[in-house]
């Protein structure tokens, strides 16, 4: 341990080391203009939400005897006016959606094959492939039965 050299400690004063420091760490043009805006935007907008808060409270408090006694007329026309609102918005939206799919059907049967229609076509081949395997099957089934039938009642 005591083989260890450690560094000598530099004086603060040698050779206005304290200025030279300051110079290259002293923010330049650009960086104090960001710092006035910055000061300045956020000196403003805290005077507005004093304001917005002062206001709200003294709205409150004087509109709140109002607000009490005309409560039982807000909340049916709260509801009617939720329910008109969502009716319109649901009526817009199914709009939309039969819109989307009338043009979908368009596209398709004019052969311009929109998204998705290979899905829409492998879906098919598939409903029909299956319809007429069972349709087979019927038919094979079916006269199986009617054999048996036969041999249980011979006059059938």
């Amino acid at each position: 341990m005591a083989d260890r050299q450690y560094p000598a400690a530099r004086s603060s004063t040698a050779g206005g080391s304290i200025m030279q420091k300051l110079r290259e760490h002293a923010p330049n043009s650009t960086q104090l203009a960001g710092l006035a805006t910055l000061v300045v935007s956020g000196g403003i907008l805290l005077l507005l939400a004093g304001l917005t808060l002062t206001a709200t409270v003294l709205s409150l408090i004087f509109f709140a005897p109002l607000i009490l006694i005309s409560s039982p007329i807000w909340f049916p026309i709260g509801v009617l006016i939720f329910i008109v609102v969502s009716g319109f918005l649901s009526f817009l939206g199914f709009g939309v959606a039969a819109v989307a799919a009338a043009s979908w059907l368009y596209r398709y049967f004019r052969g311009f094959q929109p998204v998705g229609s290979n899905r829409f076509e492998f879906a098919r081949t598939r409903i029909a492939d299956t319809a007429g395997q069972m349709k087979d099957y019927a038919r094979e089934y079916g006269g199986y039965l009617h054999a048996k039938v036969k041999d249980a009642a011979p006059s059938a």
